[in-house]
C-alpha cells in the first residue's frame, strides 16, 4: 500500500489552527473518521491510547500520530500543516508544525509498521520537510506529497 492510497484531497490540510495537543488530535480523528460520529471517538480514543506510550513527535517539526481501530474498515491517512506549532513532547524538544496521522484496522500489524516506515524516511528527508513548510496551499501539500510517493515507488 503506497502512502498517497490513505489520502484524499480533503485530508490534506495548510495552515491548520489548533491550541494544542488534545486538539490537534481531536482535529486530525474527525478527518480520519470520515463517517463522523461514534467513529471520531474511536480514532481519538486509539490516537491518544498510543501517544500516552509515548510522544510519536519525531523531531524537527514532525509528529506521526497513529492508532489501530476496530472501526477502521481501510487505513487512512492525513496530513496537517500547523499555522503554530504545538508541543508534542518530540526528543529534540522542538514544538511540530508538520503532522501526518494514521488508522489502521486491528489486523494491519505489518502493514502498519511499513506505512510508518515510509513515514519517516519521507520526513527524515530535511529538504522535503522545507518545501512542506512553502507550499502556499493545500493542494500544494497534496501535490508535494504525490511528487514525493513517485520519487519513491519503492515506499509501498
Amino acid at each position: 500500500m503506497h502512502l498517497l492510497d490513505l489520502l484524499s484531497p480533503a485530508r490534506v490540510r495548510a495552515n491548520a489552527a489548533v491550541t494544542g495537543k488534545k486538539r490537534l488530535l481531536e482535529q486530525l480523528a474527525q478527518l480520519l473518521a470520515e463517517g463522523g460520529g461514534e467513529g471520531d471517538r474511536s480514532v481519538y480514543d486509539s490516537l491518544c491510547s498510543r501517544e500516552r506510550l509515548g510522544s510519536t513527535g519525531l523531531g524537527h517539526g514532525v509528529a506521526i500520530p497513529h492508532g489501530r481501530s476496530a472501526r477502521a474498515a481501510a487505513a487512512t491517512g492525513a496530513f496537517l500543516r500547523l499555522s503554530e506549532p504545538v508541543d508534542f513532547g518530540a526528543p529534540d524538544g522542538q514544538p511540530v508544525d508538520l503532522v501526518f496521522a494514521l488508522v489502521v484496522p486491528e489486523h494491519y500489524a505489518q502493514q502498519h509498521l511499513l506505512l510508518l516506515a515510509n513515514l519517516a524516511e519521507m520526513f527524515g528527508d530535511a529538504d522535503f520537510r522545507q518545501r512542506l513548510r512553502q507550499a502556499p496551499d493545500s493542494a500544494a501539500l497534496y501535490a508535494l506529497l504525490a511528487d514525493w510517493q513517485a520519487a519513491h515507488p519503492a515506499a509501498a
